[in-house]
């Protein structure tokens, strides 16, 4: 079985973890903007931020047969610095329309300030202007409502529910989702969001449609592996091997897909890998011996 991690923040993991990642069958991953743990403070680090994303981390997660893909926003709690948050609305256009951006997002709440409100329903107007898909980010507090928010929102300005993901859903909020028509992520993060034995008993519930497992793995306490894990623990529970691989790689592509950027050939029939390519002058490997493959088989779903 192979896996798509469509949220996870992987300017803040390591090469290696991309290494351990490729070994345990993802190949492809969805990187959303966010909040990098301490407030930015001028135009210049989102610009630079933006262009790791579409740039730097490609060519990193490539070195080692992973495609990268990323979403592009104002992070809700970086909404409320106003000031800084008018200059990056101004930069946004110019990063949405860059080769592997697959949405706008993380867009949404954090506390549910006017300003966040404010910058939320901009992103929305901008995904409409470009016809691209939008990411939302549920707070961690005060979720319920938040969520509840958040969907009405996307509806009053028209987007249509099948182009929405709402991440970080979890018991509380998956009902709603689902039956407003919109995608519901789960991000399996250890002890808090969403655990996966949880994840199992939400599939058992649920089924698979519309539903989309990924890791939100970010500088905190969080697994890189925590989708080919939570399917790991799919089987071995008995959820059928169709609906694991549903919320664990297909759904994924299927939503994703619709961005135009997103296609399976990108990993099913890969280039070869040849590390002793460099960016900007540089590689990934610090000095170790590269691997270079004369090619690389195609990837068959069984």
């Amino acid at each position: 079985m192979i896996f798509i991690d469509p949220h996870i923040h992987m300017t803040s993991r390591t090469t290696y973890d991309y290494m351990v990642m490729q070994q345990y069958g993802v190949v492809a991953v969805i990187e959303p903007s966010f909040w990098l743990g301490q407030p930015r403070t001028s135009l210049g680090t989102f610009k630079d931020y933006f262009s790791s994303l579409v740039g730097w981390e490609r060519f990193r997660a490539s070195q080692f047969g992973i495609q990268h893909y990323c979403t592009i926003s104002l992070n809700p709690k970086e909404a409320n610095n106003e000031a800084l948050a008018e200059r990056v609305m101004e930069l946004l256009p110019l990063y949405a329309c860059k080769e592997g951006v697959v949405a706008i997002g993380e867009v949404g709440y954090d506390e549910m300030t006017a300003a966040e409100d404010k910058y939320f329903r901009e992103q929305l107007e901008l995904a409409k202007e470009l016809d691209m898909l939008v990411l939302i980010h549920t707070p961690h507090r005060n979720k319920k409502e938040g969520t509840s928010r958040s969907l009405k929102v996307c509806l009053e300005h028209g987007l249509e529910p099948s182009r929405v993901i709402v991440d970080h859903v979890n018991e509380e909020t998956v009902t709603e989702t689902l039956e407003r028509g919109f995608w519901a992520a789960f991000s399996i993060y250890p002890q808090t969001k969403m655990g996966n034995e949880r994840m199992v008993e939400i599939v058992r519930q649920y089924g698979c449609d519309r539903i989309i497992v990924d890791s939100a793995a970010d500088w905190g306490m969080s697994d890189p592996l925590a989708v080919p894990k939570t399917a790991q623990l799919m089987i071995e529970r008995g959820i059928p091997e169709e609906q694991v691989r549903a919320v664990c790689y297909e759904n994924a592509l299927k939503v994703y897909g619709q961005s135009g950027q997103m296609h399976s050939d990108d990993w099913l029939n890969p280039s070869p890998i040849d590390q002793q390519q460099l960016f900007n002058g540089n590689s990934v490997l610090r000095g170790q011996k590269p691997l270079v493959e004369a090619q690389r088989e195609s990837l068959i779903i069984e």
